[in-house]
């Protein structure tokens, strides 16, 4: 672990106030402290005697919102209680938005009286040679054209309490995945899903016919606890992970709605207490309710597609 101060150099923003410019729907972006819109709350008029931010730096609320951090593809006006990260050494764009979600975990620290300024450039974070190698693999290009839906805010909101419990074997057919020993496998093409939290599941890909079909729900019962996650195509699970296959018509905005769901029930499993198979189909799930009493897939659906970038999945 590293100081943010060895990687990047710590600076105070413009410090602007918004209602003293003028709105202007080709001007520049205004950056505050919010947690939305990847921090850009306006576009305002530029300047003459006012330099921008530059393009490629990581914008850090102190205050607000506190550590909500976005990687600024343009040049950007802020306002207060606003900071900005400049790399010392060349990071891609990858590695950039790692970063920031490396400073939204230190969230925790701060509070309404304890706001990150003097602090900021001292909090600890991962060096270059700590960065899991699969960020330096994704393609961040593919959300280029990303759109937000005509829906998006229409059902931003809902409300839990007219939600109904259902038992997990009267919507799903629930499977074990098998033990696959190390020394057994042999590099190929079939995702391996382990009892892991990140990469979608994917530990490596094996040579080893799928035993799993796609469209199917994966969820660590040991390991990483009900980590959750949507397979669209044939895999091997291993056996610390149940999959769950669905006895209705599922797709994957559906599927990502039940995956986040299901990832709310960790608090109730520990490395004493598994979420075996046989636990798991006696296990309630609370769902969206339709009009005839079964579960709303169909609002499951429309509420994932109404949510920003869903255009991409």
């Amino acid at each position: 672990m590293i100081k943010i101060s060895d990687l990047f150099k710590v600076k105070y923003g413009v410090n602007l106030e918004l209602n003293q410019l003028k709105l202007s729907s080709n001007g520049i972006n205004f950056v505050s402290r919010t947690a939305k819109n990847n921090g850009v709350s306006a576009r305002v008029k530029m300047m003459p005697n006012v330099e921008p931010i530059p393009a490629g730096t990581i914008s850090v609320a102190g205050g607000g919102s506190v550590m909500e951090s976005f990687l600024q593809t343009k040049p950007y006006y802020s306002g207060r209680d606003l900071y900005y990260l400049t790399p010392l050494i060349e990071l891609t764009d990858q590695q950039k938005l790692f970063y920031c979600a490396c400073l939204r975990a230190n969230k925790y620290r701060f509070n309404y009286g304890r706001q990150a300024n003097r602090t900021l450039k001292d909090l600890r974070i991962p060096s270059l040679e700590d960065i899991p190698d699969w960020v330096n693999k994704e393609d961040i290009t593919r959300f280029d054209n990303a759109k937000v839906p005509f829906t998006y805010g229409v059902m931003k909101s809902f409300d839990v309490r007219s939600w109904k419990e259902f038992d997990y074997e009267s919507i799903f057919q629930i499977k074990k995945g098998k033990r696959l020993t190390k020394l057994n496998m042999i590099v190929g093409d079939t995702p391996y899903i382990g009892a892991i939290d990140s990469n979608n599941g994917y530990r490596q890909f094996i040579q080893q016919k799928p035993i799993h079909d796609g469209n199917t729900i994966t969820v660590s019962y040991n390991g990483s606890v009900a980590e959750a996650f949507y397979q669209p195509q044939p895999f091997w699970a291993t056996d610390d992970v149940n999959v769950l296959y669905p006895k209705f018509q599922m797709n994957k905005y559906c599927a990502l709605f039940l995956c986040t769901v299901i990832r709310k029930e960790k608090y109730r499993f520990n490395y004493g207490r598994k979420w075996h198979m046989e636990r798991m189909n006696v296990s309630k799930i609370k769902l969206p309710v339709a009009k005839d009493g079964q579960p709303d897939f169909e609002y499951m659906e429309n509420y994932i597609k109404s949510l920003s970038f869903s255009s991409q999945i």
